[in-house]
């Protein structure tokens, strides 16, 4: 079938070729054995790039403009991380691991999970600092072959699982609830569809409004988050009188610690959801002026707050209230804490209300970081209907993007029914994903090798290694643990069937990609008689530049690949090599200009 041989490395020469967006300077395109890497720079302030050229073109000028300032960074990535999970875990892990000690053991190592990886997606992000997307960009970037392998099985992936049902429900289930009154199944599923269509409205309309309005309510979150914390510090220091002994929790801190590895596994997968989001600012890398120094500042603020805002509110539950009864407060921890200080009424309607809130700020957060991620998969060319996905008329925002994410939600709220059949649907989500984390970590590693068979400098910012290790063997861990039966047997899990069911089915999704991907890339092509080659395309009268992978009859290959570079741009002058190198060697040969 002709499969080529993407380890194999050759000569490299470099050629000199012209962008198609008259903004843009020259495009650099150095050739190293069958990979092309185009040099290409940006208006967001950073350095030039040098990417694989079959990956998507930079964009010159952000279409979607560049809005995101040091504050919305901090709150893309705390309204990520800051959902309903600090409301709701904490009692969770707290019977998962069954002592107080290990459970804020494990708040640390979810701390530290958080900031080995934003430390690979800032080094990440340092050698492509002007494309979107985050994950899209560094997996096409360190896997550049099988040429277009990678963006196209996590399009599929992307596609299909990319939904906010849990999310929604969780925000009708608080409104209800601050309300008094207990929905039945449809009445819950209309109202968590009702809240995600205003969420997707605000987004849809106005780019900068709808980032005012996130920061908006990431500002509550926080606040929120602080009176807890300080009314835990009030209950520690004996100034409630109905709660005699606040410190009872803490002694004997280790008392009744599990050693059953499904139940430490669950409580682990369950810290790490919590601080899921510190990579969103990393979607949006292309919107921000001078990338590089304002993430790895505001990043770093973003993760360190909502730790201490964790750590502390898990102090104050804990010296509020029992541990049997905390440890069994599953999805309304925070509910019985405010119940225990305040007593029931208002407080616990105020609780719902702020709660609804963060849930209404995090839906807001992700659908602007999953936009901006759908889009740079559009721009791949890997998805039908290119101009749909990138396009930002007429609001100046990816509307295409966003009617997916909705689509999406409101199938997956309105079709499985409540109980067993949604709870594997939401497991199913986080598979996959974590396989395609341990993919990107080891990634860096191929990433580093290239740049520096390239001769380039090293990057504004550089993971230490140990710091790169510890982060690859927790996505392991991650992926690992699931397996692990939980301790009733295999069919005392979350759901009524086999506890591992949604791991086997991610893995299937992940092969069926790969089965897809040959067919698409190297059979129908050998049977209908054509290649796949990049075409970069002007989109909304050339504010927007896209790939889109064409189907090029055998017969006129040749002609095509005279007149296009490896980016797809038209040349103006055909390629003459004038050098040959030995094999392994880099060197640079100025050859062509295209346009």
């Amino acid at each position: 079938m002709g499969f080529p041989k993407f380890w194999v490395r050759s000569a490299t020469t470099e050629v000199q070729s012209s962008d198609i967006n008259p903004s843009n300077s020259d495009v650099s395109v150095i050739h190293d054995g069958d990979l092309a890497y185009t040099v290409e720079k940006a208006s967001n302030g950073s350095k030039p790039s040098y990417q694989e050229a079959a990956g998507a073109p930079v964009e010159s000028k952000s279409p979607l403009g560049y809005n995101v300032g040091w504050l919305t960074v901090v709150f893309l990535n705390v309204n990520q991380m800051i959902g309903t999970g600090i409301f709701s875990t904490p009692g969770t892990i707290l019977n998962s691991t069954g002592s107080v000690g290990l459970a804020l053991i494990y708040w640390t190592i979810g701390f530290l999970f958080a900031i080995a990886g934003f430390c690979v997606y800032l080094e990440l992000a340092s050698y492509f600092p002007n494309r979107s997307g985050a994950d899209v960009v560094y997996l096409e970037q360190e896997y550049p072959r099988p040429k277009h392998f990678f963006p196209i099985t996590f399009a599929v992936y992307s596609v299909l699982l990319s939904f906010s049902s849990s999310n929604a429900i969780v925000l009708a289930r608080y409104l209800y609830r601050s309300a008094g009154s207990t929905p039945t199944d449809w009445q819950l599923k209309g109202v968590a569809v009702a809240a995600y269509t205003v969420a997707c409205l605000c987004v849809v309309f106005h780019n900068r409004y709808s980032l005012w309005l996130m920061n908006i309510l990431g500002s509550v979150k926080i606040i929120t988050l602080i009176f807890i914390s300080i009314t835990g510090l009030v209950v520690l220091g004996g100034h409630v009188p109905h709660i005699p002994d606040p410190g009872l929790n803490f002694r004997n801190a280790f008392e009744g610690t599990t050693n059953n590895g499904n139940d430490l596994a669950i409580a682990l997968v369950n810290v790490v959801f919590t601080y899921t989001g510190f990579t969103n600012a990393f979607n949006l890398v292309n919107e921000i002026k001078n990338p590089i120094p304002t993430l790895r500042r505001n990043g770093f603020l973003s993760v360190l707050i909502v730790s201490l805002l964790y750590m502390f509110c898990n102090i104050a539950y804990l010296a509020s209230v029992p541990k049997k009864e905390f440890a069994e407060s599953k999805e309304i921890a925070a509910a019985v804490f405010f119940v225990s200080v305040f007593g029931e009424g208002r407080a616990e309607q105020a609780l719902s209300v702020l709660v609804l809130l963060s849930a209404f700020a995090n839906l807001l957060a992700v659908l602007i970081g999953q936009s901006r991620v759908i889009r740079e998969i559009g721009r791949q060319g890997v998805l039908p209907y290119t101009e749909f996905w990138v396009s930002t008329k007429p609001f100046g925002t990816p509307l295409g993007p966003y009617f997916l994410k909705w689509l999406m939600t409101f199938i997956m709220i309105v079709a499985p029914p409540a109980g067993d059949a949604f709870q594997f649907i939401v497991s199913l989500q986080s598979y996959p994903q974590g396989i395609f984390q341990l993919a990107l970590a080891v990634g860096v590693y191929l990433v580093r090798r290239q740049h520096k068979r390239l001769g380039q400098a090293a990057a504004d910012f550089k993971t230490w290694d140990i710091v790169l290790i510890i982060y690859i063997l927790l996505n392991i861990y991650l992926i690992a643990t699931p397996w692990i039966p939980p301790e009733g047997g295999p069919y005392a899990g979350d759901v009524s069937f086999w506890y591992a069911t949604y791991c086997v089915v991610g893995i299937a999704i992940i092969i069926t990609c790969a089965i897809y991907y040959v067919f698409w890339m190297y059979l129908l092509p050998r049977w209908g008689g054509y290649k796949i080659r990049p075409e970069i395309l002007s989109v909304d009268d050339k504010d927007v530049i896209t790939h889109r992978l064409a189907k090029v009859p055998l017969g006129e290959l040749e002609r095509w690949d005279e007149d296009h570079d490896e980016a797809g741009r038209p040349r103006r002058v055909p390629v003459v090599d004038s050098s040959k190198p030995s094999e392994g060697d880099i060197t640079h040969v100025q050859e062509l200009k295209v346009v």
